[in-house]
């Protein structure tokens, strides 16, 4: 959220997620604020180097360009500061001369000439090859030039290249040529006046331009070399194009407002697989330790500050390898051991709790869309005044209509849930069936507490958090307005409710805090109710095979608007870019003129033959990909970076088995009579490209068992000292076998047996070391093979 925007009245406000100068991600627009709440959440992979993550506010307008009101700017090297709290940060102002991206290839050289008359002065020779990862002006490729000067304090030669149209990689390829000294016995009158000490203060300056036509130029950036360093040899480097020196400095940056982010950045350096052999194993086979709570996964969750840290690549680790269920069966029997009444078991956030709650997440994300997202569709799309509450009622609203549209939201929201049993998947009614018995084991004369102990994850922790949170969920693309937000609000209560009536006698509805929805449920107190209720959650934790829904009903994976390349099926159609809502399912990728249209095209997804990234030189378009099946390649471009690499990733996933997989392919596009790749005039010529390796992962389940292997190794390293007090507490323990009479430093730990949990420990850090030596050895390596200078690793701001 922000606070305190400029200007000082009533305004239309949305943020943008840039990398660098590439917007990613849009907030929805919050209308007539000075504060407003975007609450959104963004979750996604950089596939790309890059130096700033960028967060600006803009005021809407209906018929002029969107004003840029100020920017959050965090360089890359300090998100770390920032990583997991909450902070406001105060808005800088926009300035065009700060807002850089790129790189530029330059190879530099100092001559000595002799003149005619047999004396020696200096020529500088400045050779500027190209450019890598130009801005997008106005959401095109740029027409970008650069300016080349020798600045010094009595001097400022500039020359200039050539404009290069419509790219953001552009090839210059030009050389050019300025004097820098010249001899004492040069007679003619000169331009300017150096000595040779002077060498000194010069410095080569480039500038980056994009060609404005008819409208001023945009500066896209400069870099800065010292003479000096050249010391008569020649010197060839990559540089980060930077800011203007004087750019973003304003007096005035306390009045622009502030915004509040939660920040959440991860580096992994995943290392090959065999160096995670032994961490693995022992994670995986964590719940067939006794006790559980001597496991590495278990000590895992002990050591981090915050459990949510350890759940995530825990969970995604175990489900990978199909070891999940066990292991949360086992932490869920040492959670049940500390329930003592079972009307609250499974209500706090305990290791198990999270387990579950996270692969409800993973797993459920297309039950939650066939189930919630048609009715939370029309619930913000057509939304009906559901107010029930007397104290925020509006002046002019009537409760009982109010209380029959709410009515009419749950009972279709309920009747959707408890009619979605045959689409729950597999593993999540392998886990509540797990749950279920034992919940009935725990506590044998509670009838009700089986049920119980289901609803509390399906019903609280599942769907009602949906319902309250769909843009989370990924069942809506924004954060609800105000009044929408409080329906699903009411929804929401009233769905847990409902699914506690398995368990609840209909007295208890008095325990409820607010009058006005006990006064609503009254009106549900019908028999029917708890035996929906009942019914679903015995079909849900059954083992018992379903058919399974993929076979009646594909599985939607992603969707979205992007551009694709008229593929001239029809002699008169032209070859230009359209603007297409595309759908990806488990069995066809298909575009439509709009969303919720019939599709123009199909393609099954037996027929794709291999999907890959085309070069922006085909047409002088970024982030663009093919799709290579029986007819012309499909080309689209998406509309930024992390977009191209997830429509890209999908799609390889879900054709990685198909049997007519290509091996090569062409990486440009076949125009005017030719490959632009390698020139074949064939247009049915094999491909001169070897195609990227298949990805292998699951269509539904994305995972990399690796990168959280490394991650959870992350954690180890980072809580270190931690793992040592408890190696130290289960040391103290085995030892003195006495009542412990007061807190000490391991009291908060679980340690049931410290022996087992000591023998893990000395494993875990044993593991944790070798892992580290890899590390090092790998950064050595790493660092001695990618040059200060070289492509991937540029230099930043100054030589010296």
């Amino acid at each position: 959220d922000a606070k305190h925007l400029v200007p000082n009245k009533m305004r239309d406000f949305f943020c943008t997620i840039n990398l660098d100068q590439e917007e990613v991600f849009r907030t929805q627009v919050v209308e007539k604020s000075l504060s407003p709440y975007f609450g959104e959440e963004f979750y996604f992979e950089i596939p790309r180097a890059f130096q700033w993550l960028s967060f600006y506010i803009y005021d809407k307008s209906v018929l002029q360009k969107d004003l840029r009101i100020g920017k959050v700017s965090i360089k890359k090297e300090d998100l770390c500061n920032y990583t997991g709290k909450e902070n406001w940060f105060m808005l800088q102002p926009v300035d065009s001369n700060s807002e850089v991206q790129g790189k530029v290839h330059l190879e530099l050289k100092l001559n000595e000439l002799i003149t005619d008359n047999g004396s020696v002065c200096q020529q500088l020779v400045v050779h500027i090859k190209e450019c890598h990862g130009l801005p997008l002006i106005n959401g095109q490729n740029c027409d970008p030039y650069a300016t080349i000067s020798l600045v010094g304090p009595s001097r400022n030669d500039q020359k200039k290249t050539k404009v290069k149209k419509k790219t953001s990689n552009p090839q210059f390829n030009e050389t050019f040529y300025f004097e820098v000294t010249r001899s004492s016995s040069y007679t003619k009158k000169s331009q300017f006046q150096v000595e040779e000490e002077d060498i000194e203060k010069l410095e080569v300056r480039v500038d980056l331009w994009n060609n404005g036509n008819l409208v001023q130029d945009i500066f896209l950036g400069e870099i800065k070399v010292p003479v000096k360093v050249l010391r008569n040899d020649s010197f060839q480097a990559w540089y980060l194009l930077q800011p203007r020196e004087n750019g973003n400095k304003s007096s005035k940056t306390d009045d622009l407002g502030s915004l509040r982010l939660n920040i959440c950045y991860t580096e992994d350096c995943v290392l090959p697989s065999e160096y995670y052999t032994s961490l693995r194993n022992l994670l995986l086979k964590s719940a067939d330790v006794q006790p559980i709570s001597a496991s590495a996964a278990y000590i895992l969750s002990e050591v981090c500050r915050d459990k949510y840290d350890a759940v995530l690549p825990l969970v995604r680790l175990l489900l990978h390898h199909h070891k999940l269920v066990p292991f949360v069966a086992a932490v869920a029997e040492l959670d049940l051991k500390d329930t003592q009444e079972a009307n609250t078991i499974f209500r706090g956030n305990s290791l198990a709790t999270r387990c579950v709650d996270e692969m409800m997440k993973i797993v459920g994300k297309h039950y939650l869309k066939v189930t919630l997202k048609p009715v939370i569709d029309e619930i913000c799309e057509s939304p009906k005044p559901c107010e029930i509450d007397p104290i925020k009622l509006r002046e002019g609203d009537n409760v009982e209509i109010n209380m029959e549209n709410l009515r009419y939201y749950v009972d279709k929201v309920f009747r959707e849930i408890v009619r979605s049993s045959i689409s729950c998947p597999t593993l999540m009614c392998d886990v509540f069936y797990s749950l279920r018995h034992l919940a009935a084991k725990r506590f044998p004369n509670d009838p009700h507490v089986q049920y119980s102990a289901v609803s509390s994850f399906v019903f609280l922790r599942f769907f009602a958090v949906a319902v309250v949170s769909p843009h989370t969920f990924h069942l809506r693309p924004h954060h609800p307005d105000a009044q929408t937000s409080r329906t699903l609000t009411l929804i929401s209560k009233a769905i847990q409710t409902l699914g506690s009536w398995g368990s609840l006698t209909k007295s208890k509805l008095s325990s409820f805090k607010e009058t006005f929805m006990c006064e609503f449920f009254k009106t549900f107190q019908e028999e029917k109710f708890t035996e929906s209720v009942k019914k679903f959650l015995d079909d849900v934790s059954s083992t018992e095979s379903k058919e399974p829904s993929g076979v009646s009903e594909p599985v939607h994976l992603k969707e979205g608007e992007m551009y694709k390349r008229a593929q001239g099926r029809t002699r008169i159609g032209k070859k230009n870019f359209k603007k297409r809502w595309f759908c990806l399912t488990s069995r066809e990728f298909t575009y439509h003129k709009q969303q919720d249209k019939e599709p123009i095209f199909t393609i099954p997804i037996k027929n794709i033959l291999a999907v890959e990234k085309l070069d922006e030189s085909s047409f002088n378009k970024k982030n663009m990909f093919q799709v290579l099946h029986g007819e012309k390649p499909l080309y689209i471009q998406a509309n930024n970076c992390v977009e191209a690499s997830e429509w890209i990733e999908a799609l390889c996933r879900v054709t990685r088995c198909n049997q007519k997989r290509l091996s090569f392919y062409h990486p440009s596009a076949f125009l005017n009579g030719n490959w632009l790749c390698c020139k074949a005039t064939i247009e049915s010529t094999e491909g001169c490209a070897r195609c990227t390796a298949d990805v292998p992962a699951d269509t539904q389940i994305e995972i990399d068992g690796d990168r959280e292997t490394e991650r959870i190794y992350s954690l180890f390293t980072i809580n270190r000292s931690k793992l040592q007090k408890l190696e130290e507490a289960c040391g103290s323990i085995a030892v003195y076998q006495g009542p412990r009479k007061e807190p000490d430093d391991y009291s908060n730990f679980t340690i049931e047996d410290s022996v087992a949990t000591f023998h893990t420990l000395q494993q875990i850090i044993d593991i944790v070391e070798k892992l580290n030596e890899s590390h090092e050895k790998y950064q050595k390596k790493r660092s001695s093979s990618a040059t200060y200078g070289s492509e991937e690793n540029p230099i930043v701001g100054k030589v010296s």
